[in-house]
């Protein structure tokens, strides 16, 4: 047991080391570029909120207030992780309570974004092979019930690490400490149990959005009077698997991280520009392109997006049809 604390004690001195850089005009740039991208891309994400806001039908179809779910949880994720690495490279320390508070946003949020695909899936099954019942199944109340479950669900991970540090130091929220999750809980086997958290969730999705998938080819290939829209969601759950694999890069970059420290030894300067990189490409940029790319795909979104966005030039106009 000593020789496992030594090691995560050895494993967080190193860390720390190589956060300890100069905040020179690289680490600026680096910054800036962070945080230009972040704010872009929720701005896109905002227009896109506030065109499904526009329309009631918007409010009351299910697979649109699941879309609208997904880029209220990317775009916050974002922002918290971007606030979270800015203050790794300015070196900050602050109180326990406010780090808590923003890894459990962090950690609920990006849990949530396979968690909120698997349910978009299931919604287009229900909706290719159940049509009839579709109604009755996907109503407003349920699917805010299976929001409030992905959310329970995302939480219960960090959850329960919060409570097992209580239990050992009550005292946990008035320390100042540097905000990283590998500060804040050390032992191995919260480390195990966050990547048995990791492989159960995106396994489960994989499967969910696999079984959809093939049961969406099987029902188009049988009722040829609903193969136009059993194409179309055949279509739309092909490219939740997509997003899948966008977020199954998400979820290697821990892995990623721990691999490029391994390899560049002491030169901790090589370390920082490959974090960085990782950070940016595996990190945020698949948390910006997926709402990006699903909401420019779905012909209801496509013509208000361009038309909210290009406001100013009154280039564009709304689709006068309904969704």
């Amino acid at each position: 047991m000593e020789a496992t604390n030594g090691t995560n004690n050895m494993q967080l001195f190193s860390y720390e080391q190589v956060y300890k850089v100069d905040f020179d005009a690289a680490t600026g740039t680096k910054i800036a570029v962070v945080v230009l991208m972040v704010v872009f891309f929720v701005y896109i994400n905002c227009i896109m909120l506030f065109a499904l806001k526009s329309k009631s039908t918007f409010h009351e179809s299910p697979r649109y207030i699941l879309f609208g779910h997904m880029l209220f949880n990317d775009s916050v994720l974002l922002l918290v992780t971007a606030v979270m690495y800015g203050m790794s490279l300015a070196l900050l320390h602050v109180a326990k309570a406010l780090c808590l508070l923003l890894v459990l946003i962090s950690s609920c949020t990006f849990q949530n974004a396979p968690l909120t695909l698997a349910l978009m899936s299931l919604e287009r099954y229900v909706a290719i092979c159940f049509p009839l019942r579709h109604a009755a199944i996907a109503t407003q109340k349920s699917t805010a019930i299976a929001i409030g479950i992905i959310w329970f669900l995302s939480s219960l991970n960090f959850v329960t690490d919060i409570i097992y540090e209580f239990i050992i130091d009550p005292n946990h929220l008035v320390k100042i400490t540097f905000c990283t999750r590998e500060k804040l809980f050390v032992t191995k086997w919260q480390a195990d149990k966050a990547q048995g958290f990791d492989i159960l969730y995106f396994v489960s999705v994989l499967l969910i959005i696999i079984f959809t998938y093939i049961s969406i080819i099987v029902a188009a290939r049988s009722v040829s009077s609903n193969k136009d829209s059993a194409h179309k969601a055949h279509r739309t759950v092909l490219l939740h698997l997509f997003q899948l694999g966008l977020c199954l890069t998400s979820f290697l970059y821990s892995t990623i991280e721990r691999m490029l420290y391994m390899m560049t030894g002491s030169s901790s300067s090589l370390f920082i520009h490959l974090r960085y990189l990782n950070f940016l490409i595996v990190l945020i940029l698949p948390r910006c392109l997926s709402p990006l790319i699903y909401g420019l795909r779905d012909d209801a979104v496509r013509p208000l997006f361009r038309y909210y966005f290009c406001y100013a030039t009154r280039k564009v106009k709304p689709a006068s049809n309904g969704v």
